[in-house]
């Protein structure tokens, strides 16, 4: 949902919005302050720390235009900013200070990125449940086809049609699919 939908929903019914938005955007929020909280903070901070967003993400959509466009965006970003600040709070109360110099930080850094890997499960998700709702064999033959990289001869064999019935069914399957996603707000 964009911003200003949710802020129509807000006004119809702000208890159906909150509920969407924690529905939506649960997930990630969490995945994002457990990142940045798993070295410093307890179980019990992370859920403050997710707290504590939601309840400024409230108090700003409600009250506040700086969400205007994508929604996802502004979430993340106060998400961010605000496991940060939690995080330093957690250290400066147990009185840990790190200095390291720039290079060791460097080797320090890994290239695993929570947020691109909830981003693209999330993509994941939306594509399969897209899938499916092409029925069937269209989804049997998409996922046959493009997960298990399977030819039209063996997915032909599989649900009892020739192979070039199954190569224009896919290539309709295909547009259908592509209508659906851009429906969801998802293009190339």
């Amino acid at each position: 949902m964009t911003g200003s939908e949710l802020k129509k929903l807000l006004e119809d019914s702000p208890e159906e919005c909150h509920k969407l938005l924690m529905k939506e955007y649960g997930r990630y929020v969490y995945a994002i302050v457990y990142n940045k909280l798993r070295c410093c903070g307890s179980r019990e901070d992370v859920e403050e720390c997710f707290s504590d967003i939601f309840a400024e993400i409230f108090i700003d959509f409600e009250y506040s235009e700086a969400y205007k466009g994508d929604i996802k965006n502004y979430i993340g970003t106060v998400s961010k900013h605000k496991a940060i600040d939690f995080c330093r709070r957690l250290n400066t109360a147990k009185g840990r200070s790190v200095y390291t110099e720039e290079e060791d930080i460097r080797q320090l850094a890994s290239d695993f990125n929570v947020d691109e890997r909830v981003d693209s499960s999330e993509l994941r998700r939306i594509l399969l449940d897209k899938i499916d709702e092409l029925g069937e064999p269209d989804s049997t033959i998409l996922i046959q086809k493009f997960y298990y990289d399977m030819s039209s001869n063996e997915i032909a064999k599989n649900v009892s049609m020739t192979a070039s019935s199954v190569r224009s069914r896919c290539s309709r399957a295909m547009e259908k699919l592509r209508v659906k996603l851009a429906a969801a707000g998802i293009t190339r």
